[in-house]
Parts: structure tokens; C-alpha cells; sequence
């Protein structure tokens, strides 16, 4: 089979091509050129593409780079903006999966005539009790990456495959290190690529938009604090508040930018019993009548969180409906919310946290 590798330069995906090698597969790697602006984070940086085409060198292989900047300009960084001026705390990291990842890559890979492609995910595909293709967790729970992958569908899963998926990130590095690869002990990414640890995500955003600054107070609207930049302000925040020091915990449990104001509480206040979850990708659309007879799902509303037992309906208006059966701290407007299966720990379905 003639599978393309998306190389980022990190040590999953070197090993994720040698994997294929070894098994094989006639393998071809990628880099895509996404963030053309400033960066020494994440996976775009100059010395990123320079190492997937050293370890392509080293493992004998072809290596192209692809030029996405105009789409990932469009699809993730001016959505990412966007967002926060409307007050939402978006996850640009699962925009880029979405849109480059799975869906230009795959896009360029077919016409190219391959016949997969292939990242260092830590998530597997496995097929459900019916033969349906599903995201399943990593073997490693610890760097499981199915939270960020989970808008495939059973059409891109079959032409996707995870070669790390079934490792630990020790069995990675190994065999790594036994390869002699140059990325074996290189450090994992963390953060958004176009964010520079230099500036920041104030600096970012000060250059795009014009922060407005907004009063903060407490639930009987007194005014306790004032931020400068209401754009920044994110649900669960703490610091750059302004508020009195020595004063009790308090935290942001509301952000409305229109008028614009933030409103805290204490850490009970912070607690919610619902939440809706709007733009849903079902892995099947068998799962909106599953989960309308039998709602128990697992609920995970960041990469490395720990997923909370819910109940979860399908809505009239396309919607979902998440009951928790414990009163949870609240997930900020923007974030992805992913559901899992109680059993199996396959993804059913994916969406956006709404307001309110």
C-alpha cells in the first residue's frame, strides 16, 4: 500500500513512517507549511520541517512539503481571532486536525494517487460491535490524542491510519532511539504554533484586534475588579482580575463580551449541572437514534482531562443536551466536547460548548 506520512518533525511521526516501512508499505513523508508568521512553538517552526526531512533522509524515503498557509489562515488562525472577540475560548490545535490534517492532506494525498495517510496520532481505529470504523483511545492513556482526532467519520477513518496508536510514548521513543532517529528524545509540542512563547497570546491577538476593557463583578453586580482586555478573559480564570488582594478565591464563571462584562464566583459558583454542545459530528448517524434510547456517555471537554459520566440527548435543533451526574466546573463557550462510549471508549460524537 503507498501511504503518505504527515511529518511534523516530533518523534510520533518518525516513527509512525518507520512503522509503515517495516510492515511493508511503499511510504512517502510530508510536512505542511502552515503558520508563515513568527513562531518557536508547536510543530511549525523552521527546525521542525529541517528534522522531518532529516529523519526522511534517515529512514530512506521520499520527503515533500506542502504549502497550506492560505488555508490554515482561513480555517484556523482567523476563526481563532474571531472567537475570541466574540467570547469564546476556541481549540485551534482540533481546527487544524479538521481542516489540514484530515481534510486537505487527504484531499492532496488522493490525487496524488496514494492510498492512505498517516499521522503520529496516539488514538486507534477499531471497529465497533456492528464492523462500524471508530476513534478508540490510545494504548497509552497518558498522551491519548483521540479527543483531538474525533471528527472523523467512518469515511475518513478508512482511508486513515495511526501507526503509534497501539504504543506507550516509551515504546515510541525506543524504538526511536534504537533506530538511531534524531528526533528519538526530542521534547513533545504543547502549544499553538502561531502563539510564540516571546509574546504570547496577548501580543498575538493586540496585533489583530482592539482589546476593550470590562468591569468584573459578583453575582449582586458590584463591581469588584476590571480587566483590560476582555477578549482574554476566559471562564474558570483566576488571575488579571483586578481584584483586592487578600480577598477570597474567586473565579470568572461568565464572560459576555457585548456588553462587555466578566462576572465571578466562588469555586461553587464555577460548578454547573448542564451544558449544551452545538456544530455535532456523529461518528454515525446510527448513534443520534443510540444515544435517544440509551444516553450514558463518557464526556471530555479538554486533550489531557479526564472524561465525567453524563447523560447526553439529542436535541430538536441539532443540538445535544449533556446532564452530568455530578455538578461539574464549567466548560468555556468555544471548547470541543467530545463524547465516549461508557464500554468501549469510542468516540460517538463531537461538538462545541455553548454559551450559557
Amino acid at each position: 500500500m503507498k501511504v503518505l506520512v504527515a511529518m511534523s518533525g516530533g518523534v510520533d511521526s518518525s516513527v509512525a513512517a518507520a512503522e509503515l516501512i517495516a510492515q511493508g508499505h511503499e511510504v512517502v513523508g510530508v510536512t505542511m507549511r502552515l503558520w508563515g508568521g513568527e513562531s518557536d512553538t508547536g510543530c511549525c517552526s523552521v527546525s521542525d520541517v529541517d528534522d522531518a526531512r532529516r529523519v526522511a533522509q534517515q529512514l530512506g524515503i521520499d520527503h515533500l512539503v506542502f504549502n497550506f498557509q492560505d488555508d490554515f489562515d482561513a480555517k484556523v488562525v482567523n476563526p481563532y481571532v474571531s472567537a475570541h472577540v466574540d467570547g469564546l475560548t476556541p481549540n485551534p490545535c482540533i481546527e487544524c486536525n479538521r481542516h489540514l490534517k484530515f481534510d486537505r492532506l487527504s484531499e492532496r494525498a488522493r490525487l496524488l494517487g496514494f492510498d492512505a495517510v498517516a499521522t503520529g496520532h496516539h488514538a486507534r481505529i477499531e471497529p465497533d460491535d456492528d464492523g462500524l470504523l471508530r476513534v478508540t483511545r490510545g494504548a497509552d492513556a497518558a498522551k491519548d490524542q483521540s479527543y483531538v482526532v474525533h471528527m472523523l467519520d467512518e469515511q475518513e477513518l478508512g482511508y486513515t491510519l495511526f501507526p503509534v496508536g497501539g504504543m506507550t510514548k516509551a515504546e515510541v521513543r525506543e524504538r526511536a532511539s534504537r533506530l538511531g532517529l534524531r528526533t528519538a528524545a526530542k521534547p513533545d509540542s504543547q502549544d499553538v504554533c502561531f502563539i510564540s512563547r516571546t509574546g504570547g497570546r496577548e501580543s498575538f491577538l493586540g496585533k489583530r484586534i482592539e482589546f476593550r476593557s470590562a468591569p468584573v463583578v459578583d453575582a449582586a453586580g458590584n463591581e469588584t475588579g476590571r480587566v483590560e482586555a476582555v477578549e482574554l478573559v476566559t471562564i474558570g480564570q483566576r488571575k488579571g482580575l483586578g481584584l483586592a488582594g487578600g480577598s477570597p478565591k474567586k473565579y470568572v464563571v461568565d464572560v459576555d463580551p457585548r456588553v462587555p462584562l466578566v462576572r465571578v464566583g466562588d469555586e461553587h459558583e464555577l460548578l454547573c449541572d448542564s451544558l449544551e454542545i452545538a456544530d455535532v459530528v456523529w461518528a454515525h448517524q446510527s448513534d443520534i437514534d443510540r444515544l435517544s434510547r440509551v444516553g450514558d456517555v463518557l464526556v471530555q471537554s479538554s486533550a489531557h482531562g479526564e472524561a465525567k459520566p453524563a447523560v447526553a440527548v439529542p436535541l430538536p435543533n441539532g443540538r445535544v443536551a449533556v446532564r452530568w451526574l455530578e455538578a461539574q466546573r464549567r466548560i468555556a463557550p468555544g471548547q470541543s466536547v467530545v463524547l465516549y462510549d461508557v464500554t468501549n471508549n469510542w468516540v460517538i460524537a463531537g461538538g462545541i460548548a455553548c454559551a450559557g
